[in-house]
């Protein structure tokens, strides 16, 4: 019973690092890379729709990512999509492809860029602290039907908080690494 919950825990935590690695890869550094338009979604047909399934997104150039619709109709709602999502870019339609050049990142948009970061993380760390809750929560509910020992009960409660501190460190981690990538550009 505690080792589900234990498996359960570290399963949905590392779920949350997968998911907050995703999000820190939208996050634009220096360099052209599709993943930053992984979260636009362009209302196509009456239901939103991420741009990757609509079209194709290449980094032709280190600071210039290329959009290619399969549907020429949709190079405008791509392009509004993109404005629409606060990325500080600003995508040029050709009439068959829409081409985004990749600015230098100014002192404050990337202050902006660290602030998102963090926040990010912050949300990762809720995260985590709230399956460990759950975790503890059911140790406890175990503990009083009886079918955890109390001794059995506090060491499967050390292991959850050994467990919730080592993921806090990995978000913390991949934060550093993050902030350190968009200052170095």
């Amino acid at each position: 019973m505690s080792k589900e919950i234990y498996n359960h825990a570290k399963e949905k935590m590392e779920k949350t690092i997968s998911v907050l690695k995703e999000d820190l890869n939208t996050i634009r550094t220096g360099r052209a890379n599709p993943k930053m338009l992984d979260k636009v979604q362009v209302d196509y047909y009456g239901s939103m729709t991420p741009i990757k399934q609509i079209s194709t997104i290449s980094s032709p150039e280190p600071r210039t990512l290329q959009i290619q619709p399969w549907d020429k109709g949709s190079l405008h709602l791509i392009e509004k999509a993109i404005q629409l999502a606060d990325l500080g870019l600003n995508p040029t339609n050709d009439g068959n492809m829409i081409r985004i050049n990749i600015p230098q990142l100014t002192e404050e948009r990337r202050k902006e860029l660290i602030k998102q970061a963090q926040k990010m993380g912050e949300h990762a760390k809720v995260a985590v602290r709230n399956l460990r809750r759950d975790a503890n929560d059911l140790i406890k509910k175990a503990e009083k039907d009886a079918q955890l020992a109390e001794d059995e009960a506090k060491k499967e409660l050390d292991n959850i908080q050994k467990l919730t501190d080592e993921f806090v460190k990995h978000v913390e981690t991949a934060i550093v690494q993050k902030e350190k990538d968009i200052k170095e550009i």
